[in-house]
């Protein structure tokens, strides 16, 4: 089987590796990240002008009409610049409901501004009570004459204080846990009612807790169907997990040759340290988890991409990989550069704090391989 790029692919990631060696070393990843915004619109606007933003949509739409290939290229390349621009959160998360979901009218309306990069969205999905369960949703949602009215909580929304647009599962029907009965909707920022508390993460991104307070929204803000928008939900945020373990996976790789080339620099007891044979052992498991996490990638997005029976299965499998194999990793790099691998300076410290947050995000280790074992059963 054949596991090269194809020429399209191959012009994405040179155009990204270009730009992230030309335009987007360390110390401007730096000064992005500490900005009020938390990221460079000018930056987003070029991501724009260069079609990144478009990549998954179709042509219709004003998009490249790629496919999860094309996303795990985009996303492996973006994690070495270690991008604080939301990527995820507009055109992976945001971007997949409104490409399922949204009819024309609301597609002109919402996804070509933004992938355009004149418009800011996010999806808020995740609720304290959920727990990585997708279809616990509590934030309700009201038909009152020709409008709706949302009421809930939802945390950690990504890109939450600055996006124009929150994608907001609300339940119209059903139990607090039931997959039917969840619907979609498009809420402005600034509707009465909404309010965000935005506040910086771990890895060096922003998020918000949004609270919902008889917000009214029209009845074309509803996405799809009522009571039918877990489907949507569901295939998004698996297309979501995919890409930031492509973007791990990426993580993983520079993590692994910086490590490399760390030890060969480094000298104790006069030689480099790379020469002492217990560390050549852990930068050998680390290439070992680099290898393996790119193959178990593969599968995954070629499983994703032909709507294979065990495309979930094997979304779970490398999102598991990476949630450990990954972190151990990522605690070798940390170690063999000594004190100074946890360093503010240090942009290993950095890939480390993105990689951990990635452990976390769309179900940890112990949640997926839960999947699997019950998937097995």
């Amino acid at each position: 089987m054949d596991f090269s790029l194809n020429e399209i692919q191959a012009m994405l990631a040179d155009s990204v590796d270009k730009f992230i060696q030309n335009e987007y070393d360390f110390d401007t990843r730096q000064a992005y990240a500490e900005s009020d915004k938390g990221f460079s619109a000018d930056v987003w606007k070029t991501f724009a002008e260069l079609g990144w933003t478009a990549v998954p949509f179709a042509e219709d739409d004003g998009g490249l009409a790629g496919g999860p290939a094309d996303i795990m290229v985009l996303m492996q390349q973006l994690a070495r610049g270690l991008v604080v621009e939301p990527y995820l959160a507009n055109v992976i998360l945001a971007g997949g409901i409104l490409r399922r979901a949204a009819n024309a009218e609301q597609k002109e309306r919402w996804l070509q501004p933004m992938i355009s990069g004149e418009f800011q969205a996010s999806l808020a999905f995740t609720e304290p009570q959920a727990r990585y369960r997708l279809a616990s949703i509590a934030t309700s949602a009201t038909r009152d004459g020709e409008e709706w009215v949302l009421d809930g909580c939802k945390g950690l929304v990504p890109n939450g204080g600055t996006a124009d647009l929150l994608i907001v599962p609300a339940r119209t029907s059903g139990d607090i846990d039931d997959e039917q009965g969840i619907s979609l909707f498009a809420v402005s920022t600034d509707s009465d009612g909404l309010t965000r508390n935005a506040y910086a993460t771990i890895d060096g991104g922003r998020a918000a807790e949004v609270t919902l307070n008889n917000v009214r929204v029209a009845d074309d803000a509803l996405l799809g169907e009522v009571d039918n928008g877990f489907p949507v939900l569901d295939a998004t945020i698996d297309e979501a997990t995919l890409a930031v373990c492509a973007e791990a996976v990426g993580i993983m790789q520079v993590l692994k040759d910086k490590t490399v080339e760390y030890s060969k620099d480094r000298s104790q007891f006069g030689v480099p340290i790379g020469s002492f044979q217990e560390l050549q052992h852990r930068m050998v498991d680390m290439l070992m988890a680099c290898e393996q996490a790119q193959s178990l990638l593969l599968w995954a997005v070629m499983a994703n991409a032909s709507g294979a029976e065990d495309r979930k299965r094997a979304v779970s499998s490398i999102k598991y990989l990476v949630s450990t194999a990954g972190r151990v990793l990522g605690e070798d790099a940390i170690q063999i550069h000594g004190g100074m691998g946890v360093t503010w300076e240090l942009d290993v410290a950095h890939y480390f704090k993105r990689l951990t947050a990635i452990c976390a995000m769309f179900g940890d280790a112990d949640w997926h391989l839960d999947k699997l074992a019950s998937a097995s059963r």
